[in-house]
């Protein structure tokens, strides 16, 4: 009987082989973005990437027979928890081929790991916050991800279910098309109705004033989303580096901000879907790779509305009809048509009403998952 070994990741070769495995599982995945293997070794870095000034997490490998069958991390989001007030872990950057046996091993580590620190429940898959990216595929494995979104197997839905995990929450993604919301006498009337009741100004990024631009972002941010289910406020030093990370693919056009009397009310990040570019870049941006970004932007056909928010006293006043109106008919003059707004909870009824009021296509949906420790 062959025996699984499970080992920490320690060196910086245990890093990459831990990075590198996806390539194994995806490899004849005719769907699959690889990541930008410099994004991955930044957002793992305990060093470099901020969410380690408040959290810790451990990676794990899975080895068989010498060969490589599995990584997960166990992660302990000290700011969750204390916002929050609970003893929640999570499990993130899983990956497995398709062994229950292994897959086993790996979240019994995981959740040894959490127990260890204290938690009561462990939650995922988070890679490695609920403000990156979050989810496991639940439908919609016959179209590739857009930019920032998770894919898996489908088979990884089986290994859940088969551990014992258990849904705590869905979230939902919504296929745009602009001729179906230009179309939608609903969206127009409301964005004409809200636009002159509230005399809301929409304004595009203005790059030569990226600094500031953040901070006006920052702002919004923690107010705009705190209502949420599983959010976790961003620190300054998380949004600069997430700004400076995005900042290359920003598309000024498309991220707006919403002021009424002068008061910044509203933000909204849409970029176009550079997972056209990526996919072919094979996760390696130099040195080929840039040029690429540059060269074919103008060939992406999608657009990801990664968020759009407004002040909890500015919401149900059909502002964020405005948004969309703006966000569609913007995106269209650089030839973008379609677009994925994602995610959305479930039970966020206010934007699961507005995405169906533009036709919206719920497309694909992903699966959060819980289990008591």
């Amino acid at each position: 009987m062959s025996s699984i070994k499970i080992s920490i990741v320690k060196t910086p070769k245990d890093l990459m082989r831990f990075i590198k495995f996806q390539w194994k599982i995806y490899q004849d995945d005719p769907n699959w973005v690889p990541p930008l293997i410099m994004d991955r070794k930044k957002i793992l870095s305990k060093e470099k990437n901020p969410f380690f000034k408040h959290s810790e997490a451990e990676y794990f490998l899975a080895e068989r027979d010498g060969e490589l069958v599995g990584r997960i991390a166990a992660i302990k989001n000290d700011l969750h928890n204390k916002y929050h007030n609970d003893k929640i872990g999570f499990f993130g950057f899983f990956e497995c081929i398709n062994d229950q046996e292994i897959a086993n091993r790996l979240f019994d580590t995981a959740k040894d790991w959490l127990k260890g620190k204290g938690m009561d429940t462990m939650r995922g898959p988070v890679n490695p916050s609920t403000n990156d990216e979050v989810g496991m595929l639940l439908e919609g494995f016959d179209d590739p991800p857009r930019l920032l979104m998770t894919y898996n197997p489908k088979y990884y839905l089986s290994l859940c279910d088969n551990y014992g995990l258990v849904k705590t929450k869905d979230l939902y993604a919504y296929k745009l098309e602009n001729h179906k919301v230009v179309g939608s006498d609903k969206i127009r009337r409301v964005a004409e109705i809200a636009q002159k009741r509230s005399g809301i100004k929409i304004s595009q990024l203005n790059m030569k004033d990226f600094k500031n631009e953040v901070e006006k972002v920052k702002y919004v941010y923690n107010k705009a989303w705190a209502p949420n289910w599983g959010f976790v406020p961003m620190t300054d030093d998380e949004l600069d580096a997430m700004a400076k990370d995005l900042k290359p693919l920003v598309e000024p056009s498309l991220v707006l901000f919403g002021e009424i009397d002068n008061k910044l009310v509203g933000f909204a990040l849409v970029l176009p879907d550079y997972n056209y570019i990526f996919k072919q870049l094979n996760g390696n941006l130099f040195p080929f790779g840039i040029i690429k970004l540059f060269t074919q932007k103008k060939k992406i056909k999608w657009s990801r509305i990664i968020t759009l928010g407004l002040i909890s006293e500015y919401q149900k006043k059909g502002l964020d009809a405005v948004f969309y109106w703006e966000i569609v008919n913007r995106a269209h003059n650089i030839g973008i048509d379609l677009g994925e707004a994602s995610w959305i909870l479930e039970d966020n009824d206010m934007m699961n009403r507005g995405a169906h009021a533009m036709n919206g296509n719920l497309y694909k949906k992903y699966r959060i998952y819980d289990k008591k420790i």
